[in-house]
């Protein structure tokens, strides 16, 4: 799973930052607010295709590994 995201492109970053969820029950908020609970969901029943699946996954894997604070710190940045 982990294999297949881009981690080496800060564009990712930035857009996990600015991209609002689309569609459920958190439509209009941004990913980045998106709670555990609702990345972990997504993990068990399969991510969306595209570029909203990868995007949710990568922010998975970043909160999983406990690696939030590298979006705290690009957020304080801009």
């Amino acid at each position: 799973m982990a294999e297949n995201l881009p981690m080496g492109n800060p564009e990712l970053l930035l857009e996990l930052l600015r991209y609002p969820m689309p569609f459920g029950k958190y439509k209009g908020r941004l990913l980045r607010e998106l709670p555990m609970s609702y990345l972990e969901w997504f993990a068990q029943k399969g991510f969306p295709p595209g570029k909203l699946g990868m995007l949710l996954q990568t922010l998975y894997e970043i909160r999983l590994n406990g690696l939030d604070y590298l979006l705290t710190e690009l957020e304080r940045r801009r």
